[in-house]
């Protein structure tokens, strides 16, 4: 796991705003304030807790634009996969993810190490 892993599973397991329990999380696992503010794992997070699919934190609002947002879709249709496959792997799911979603070349910018931590840690709602 990597530490957007690890830094998912601290944010999910506070009670507080998933917001700032993202920020608090990332600025314990990073000391670069960059990877502390990377979006793509930060959004595959805010969009399973917006969809209600993290366990303990409520349904809601928490980006601060209302456009779609594609690390929120990536992350959703992880969990979809997960759901019929629970043991893939994450180059497999990433793999799956482009497929469900029509999306040739691009490589996974750490949602996938999210939505698996997440998901094997039992944190994401089944």
């Amino acid at each position: 796991m990597n530490k957007y892993g690890t830094a998912a599973i601290n944010a999910a397991k506070k009670s507080q705003n998933p917001i700032e329990s993202w920020k608090t999380a990332t600025k314990k696992n990073f000391n670069s304030k960059d990877s502390q503010d990377k979006s793509c794992p930060k959004n595959a997070f805010l969009g399973l807790c917006e969809a209600g699919l993290i366990k303990n934190i409520k349904a809601g609002s928490y980006f601060k634009t209302s456009k779609p947002n594609v690390n929120k879709q990536y992350a959703i249709t992880a969990v979809k996969i997960l759901k019929r496959t629970p043991t893939i792997s994450r180059k497999e799911l990433w793999k799956q993810v482009k497929i469900e979603l029509l999306i040739e070349k691009k490589d996974h910018n750490s949602q996938m190490d999210v939505v698996l931590a997440l998901w094997n840690e039992g944190l994401i709602v089944k």
